[in-house]
């Protein structure tokens, strides 16, 4: 029996420590994000080093509402139920507590009421003493020193109430302040506490049929209304260079999730202020910080959809900088250009899972290791607010190698740190930082086509550009010779083309009968710079057909389904195509939509052309398009991102083109005056858009009867 006993608690042992082991397998888990959305596996950066309890730190937690590391390492907790701060050393013991009672500049007994977060620069520690609206400064052995009181200024409303949650000091001591009822943005004041600005207000959201709505409404249901005002901002902390990243929890969902799909500033739930309030984070990730929604994913984490709740934000060695997502309890590290590095962490009260994050910051340890060189231990740090300890996490090996190769990459060593980058994507293969890394090195290289490979590996549009501009020309300065000679053979063609059309349609002015198919289509190239008499003739002189329209209708979608699938990488990087198909659809729908509601209209204003008349008329008018859309596309193949505008300009131009000739051959093919074709093309669009509703209508009224007789036939099948 006590051999079984035995057995049994040697059985509930290993399953403890391999149970303990799989806790630290699923909470290692780290990723990235793909540029489609889905969630990409990498390497563990960190992985749970301890978690320590409130016993184990020697205090008593109630509710800890901020943390902070010194440059010694010394961590600070602010606990804003015991209305106190409490020092540790760099192994997390306590060494001393300060706040609950202090003698204050007035010779009077002073405490701290509900402080909610701190700041530590030089001598000073600086605490956000919320419910006493005020900053309590004191020094590095928890001495008072001084308060600085509300701040006044004519700018801020009488009835404004003063609640700061979140404090950072700048070299010169200038004061951020984050207060909890203040939605103009963060507070600045002086060393003095005297107030300077509000510096990166929040944009407003209005929805702009409420807008449109409250002209018409009285000045009680006005009242009544949701007042339309910025929101507060959460926690903030200042850079060495004086750069404020700033936090906010309680956006638009719609509009942060719309900002962080879109890599928008406007409704980021991070960004990173200059002295002016201007937003200057660099984003240059796939998405913005924070959660996107991934669709049709197998991860756990995917039952928490919704943008994220950013609650803080730390910045680590190199530029990096991590913050946290109360809602899933997940961490996103960035690098200086706003690239996803990595994301880890998890929700739960296993052993290195986080129930409620409420702060994080870094610690970095510098060590001598056995050949007498400094190594730096980074750790990051979480306090879980309701499970009341500290949870550490400790960087991987595959993490310090990242931060070595971003630290070369920030030295410019560009060669030395492509050994880095090299090691990662050993490890990782889905890095594109890595392949940034590598290229920036070729580039200096001179190796400017195998840069350019691993820019696209990454999507780095930009740097592509940059190092297609160089190997551009070298290759032109290779090949002088070909560029005027395709300049000159493509004007010979277009002169030849030309010629030729002009000589067929002057031939065909005096023709009687019927008219060749290439006559009928090369009668388009007459419309370009003659509209008025050639839609005449079009439509009286029997220039043109409807297979002559077809013909260029066909060829506008040829044309438009090779701008889909033909242009270059830096136009289209992501790959994206489009079916013939689709674009048939996207031409031929609203081509018939106009030729229908035009002719609808124009039978009820004495219109004299046919719906034959109308269908030509337009369809010839299409006919400049190809000229334009498929010298943009071969454009983008020896254009870099700085000529972008002039492939643009070019469709632009050709779009211009065939709406002054569909309007010009809708006035000649119904003999309008101008003043009567205009009323007439506006109300076409809307004559269009109102069919389109119609035939909206009449599908989902057939779709609910399929459905409805579908659901009795399946009703019978199981009575019968």
């Amino acid at each position: 029996m006590k051999r079984l006993i035995s057995v049994v608690a040697l059985v509930m042992c290993l399953c403890t420590i391999l149970g303990g082991v799989s806790v630290f397998a699923t909470t290692n888990k780290s990723y990235t994000y793909s540029i489609s959305g889905n969630p990409v596996d990498s390497p563990d950066a960190f992985t749970p080093d301890r978690q320590v309890s409130a016993a184990q730190m020697g205090i008593e937690l109630s509710e800890p509402a901020d943390l902070f590391v010194d440059e010694s390492d010394n961590v600070y907790i602010v606990d804003s139920a015991a209305n106190k701060v409490m020092m540790l050393d760099k192994f997390y013991k306590f060494k001393m507590a300060f706040g609950t009672s202090f003698i204050n500049d007035q010779g009077v007994p002073d405490s701290l009421n509900k402080p909610n977060g701190m700041f530590i620069t030089g001598d000073d520690i600086y605490v956000a003493d919320t419910e006493n609206c005020r900053i309590v400064v004191f020094d590095r052995n928890g001495e008072f020193k001084r308060i600085v009181e509300e701040p006044t200024s004519d700018i801020m409303s009488d009835d404004a109430i003063y609640k700061p949650i979140a404090i950072s000091v700048d070299g010169q001591g200038n004061m951020y302040v984050v207060s909890s009822t203040t939605n103009n943005g963060i507070i600045v004041m002086n060393r003095y506490g005297v107030f300077q600005s509000y510096v990166g207000a929040q944009k407003v959201n209005v929805d702009p049929a409420t807008l449109v709505w409250r002209q018409f409404m009285t000045a009680a249901q006005r009242a009544q209304l949701q007042s339309y005002v910025p929101t507060e901002y959460n926690n903030v902390t200042i850079d060495n260079e004086g750069f404020v990243y700033a936090t906010i929890s309680s956006l638009d969902p719609g509009a942060q999730q719309a900002a962080v799909m879109g890599n928008s500033s406007d409704n980021s739930p991070v960004k990173k202020l200059n002295s002016a309030g201007d937003d200057v984070m660099a984003r240059s990730g796939f998405f913005g910080p924070g959660e996107v929604n991934i669709i049709n994913s197998s991860r756990d984490e995917t039952d928490i959809l919704g943008p994220s709740t950013i609650v803080d934000v730390a910045l680590g060695p190199e530029g990096t900088w991590t913050i946290v997502d109360q809602k899933r309890s997940k961490f996103y590290t960035y690098d200086s250009y706003g690239r996803l590095l990595h994301v880890f962490g998890d929700k739960g009260q296993m052993r290195g899972n986080i129930v409620m994050a409420e702060a994080i910051a870094y610690q970095m340890d510098e060590k001598v290791d056995e050949n007498g060189e400094i190594v730096r231990e980074v750790k990051l740090l979480c306090l879980d607010k309701t499970a009341l300890n500290l949870t550490v996490y400790r960087q991987t090996e595959y993490g310090d190698i990242l931060i070595n190769a971003l630290h070369n990459d920030n030295e410019r060593k560009y060669e030395v740190a492509v050994d880095d980058w090299n090691s990662i994507l050993q490890r990782n293969g889905n890095f594109d930082a890595a392949y940034v890394g590598i290229g920036k090195s070729l580039y200096r290289e001179g190796k400017w086509e195998e840069a350019m490979e691993y820019y696209k590996y990454a999507y780095d549009t930009a740097q592509y550009s940059e190092a297609f501009k160089e190997y551009r020309k070298e290759w032109i300065s290779d090949y002088v010779w070909v560029v005027p000679l395709v300049v000159i053979v493509v004007c010979l063609a277009g002169s030849k083309l030309f010629s030729w059309a002009g000589k067929v349609n002057k031939a065909g002015i005096l023709k009687k009968g019927k008219r060749k198919f290439h006559e009928e289509v090369l009668y388009a190239f007459h419309l370009f710079g003659h509209p008025f008499d050639g839609f005449w003739d079009l439509k009286h002189e029997k220039r043109g057909s409807v297979r002559g329209a077809t013909f260029w209708v066909v060829l506008a979608v040829v044309s438009f389904t090779y701008q889909a699938v033909g242009q270059a990488y830096l136009f289209n990087p992501k790959g994206a195509t489009s079916s013939v198909f689709v674009q048939a659809v996207s031409i031929l729908m609203p081509l018939f939509l106009v030729v229908t509601s035009n002719w609808c209209l124009t039978t009820l204003m004495d219109g004299e052309g046919s719906y034959k008349d109308v269908y030509i008329a337009c369809g010839y008018s299409l006919a400049p398009l190809p000229f334009f859309v498929i010298p943009s596309v071969l454009l983008t193949h020896v254009f870099s991102l700085n000529e972008a505008g002039i492939v643009s300009l070019l469709v632009s131009i050709g779009w211009i083109w065939v709406g002054l000739l569909v309007f010009f051959g809708l006035q000649v093919t119904h003999a309008y005056s101008i003043i009567k074709n205009v009323l007439t093309c506006a109300m076409t669009i809307v004559g269009a858009g109102f069919i389109m509703f119609l035939g909206l209508l009449f599908t989902g009224l057939i779709q609910k009867i399929v459905g409805f007789i579908s659901s009795i036939i399946t009703e019978l099948s199981y009575r019968m």
